[in-house]
């Protein structure tokens, strides 16, 4: 029972941080300044943290049922945000946001656009944020996180007395409670203000012609409105044909085993998303190494695609085979094959999907990549590049514990453990129904 409540106390306040710093990112790319949000003086939005707690304890029998969850999610959030801003209107008598002027709210409290974003967001932190979270929590020494939480709960029950003292023109006795609340403004404030200046610092590394710009002349953080995203081969440019490549090779591969098959079987590379990592790795880097000979005859890129290809899928097969101790693919039974981890038939598709990439497919994906706008561009890139890797890194856990478990290895720790009821056998089977065990 003890084990249990301090896990949640550390569980609330972690995610109520990390919902006020998500609060602090959007205001700094929206205004293009630091906005002081959140109701309280420190740095922590409350509700992220009771909403995230009922969906741990009250939603994870759903974790297997994604669409459900959800839905429960929406549900969720809705009450919550529509309370919470209810209650603060009252309390203080105006509103910390208001949706009035959406299509589809109540009462200006929540709307459909606000309740789709932030369940989107909410979903991916417990997918794959929260497998971390519990591993840190599982290292602390808890004799230690006692002591810790015992502190941020006093500060925080101040700082929340202080709030609605003010908030109430409640009249206060003694000034220990101002202090305490003037001290945790300031964290707050520094926190926010470092990290405003961080994104700013980023935004304008990438556009260094933002800081010459007038209001007029820019958009957002002052970047410059003819300003192109991912202009040319560059690292941007790379990330985003890595990702489209890696979502339409998962769906490419999917219809080709239900034509040929006629089952509908999972093809993805990761527990979260239909994603191939093999064809976005692959794509990046023909673009990256082929685009040169663009202009050349297509047989130089049929040759490039051909070997490229080849070495490509040898070394990733190796790759998931010492790594995880698991085979994705076997061509030993097909002609042609080199120790079953390339078939020269394949090879030649290689060879003709390079062509048809490089001369056709991927100068009509560059333009379009480049008409996102710079800002947004910016943050989608960055975002989707935390969120890949917590869903590389989650699946790769995963995996790991699936070979062990394969091998008769028990669970050792609660890390284990946790992955073991997360991520079972039958779990893990569905997502990658062709994996076999490495001999």
């Amino acid at each position: 029972m003890q084990e249990a409540i301090i896990r949640s106390i550390f569980f609330f306040f972690v995610y109520s941080f990390t919902g006020w710093l998500f609060e602090e990112i959007y205001a700094a790319i929206k205004y293009g300044k630091f906005v002081n949000r959140g109701f309280i003086n420190g740095p922590l939005c409350p509700q992220y943290g009771i909403i995230m707690l009922i969906m741990l304890y009250d939603l994870r029998d759903l974790n297997h049922q994604p669409v459900i969850q959800f839905i429960a999610t929406m549900v969720l959030i809705s009450i919550v945000q529509y309370v919470t801003g209810a209650v603060l209107r009252l309390v203080t008598g105006r509103r910390f946001w208001d949706y009035s002027d959406d299509k589809w709210n109540i009462g200006g409290h929540v709307s459909v656009k606000s309740v789709l974003l932030w369940t989107t967001i909410l979903m991916l932190i417990i997918w794959l944020m929260h497998p971390y979270v519990y591993i840190v929590y599982e290292i602390m020494p808890k004799g230690i996180l006692k002591i810790v939480e015992a502190v941020v709960i006093a500060l925080f029950f101040i700082d929340l007395f202080v709030t609605l003292a003010v908030s109430l023109k409640w009249k206060l006795k003694g000034e220990i409670y101002e202090n305490v609340a003037s001290s945790l403004e300031k964290t707050k404030l520094t926190i926010g203000e470092k990290v405003f200046e961080h994104i700013k610092r980023r935004m304008y590394k990438a556009f260094p012609e933002m800081e010459s710009q007038t209001k007029s002349d820019t958009d957002g953080f002052g970047v410059p409105h003819n300003r192109v995203f991912a202009q040319g081969m560059c690292f941007d440019k790379l990330f985003w044909v890595f990702f489209i490549c890696a979502l339409l090779g998962d769906w490419i591969e999917t219809v080709f085993v239900w034509a040929t098959a006629g089952q509908l079987m999972s093809r993805s590379s990761l527990l979260y998303g239909t994603f191939s990592i093999v064809w976005g790795l692959g794509g990046a880097i023909i673009t990256g190494v082929l685009y040169t000979l663009k202009n050349k005859n297509d047989r130089y890129i049929f040759i490039g695609g051909f070997f490229m290809g080849g070495v490509y899928e040898y070394s990733c097969s190796v790759f998931t085979e010492v790594v995880f101790g698991t085979k994705f693919w076997d061509y030993s039974h097909l002609p042609f094959n080199i120790n079953g981890r390339v078939n020269m038939l394949f090879c030649f598709f290689w060879g003709v999907v390079a062509i048809v990439w490089i001369k056709f497919l991927y100068p009509k994906m560059s333009k379009i990549i480049e008409k996102i706008p710079p800002v947004t561009g910016k943050l989608l890139t960055w975002l989707l590049i935390i969120l890949m890797s917590l869903d590389i890194g989650v699946s790769s856990l995963a995996l790991s514990r699936y070979t062990s478990r394969k091998n008769g290895e028990h669970a050792q720790t609660s890390i284990d453990q946790f992955l073991d009821n997360t991520y079972n056998d039958q779990f893990i089977e569905k997502i990658y129904p062709n994996m076999t065990m490495a001999d």
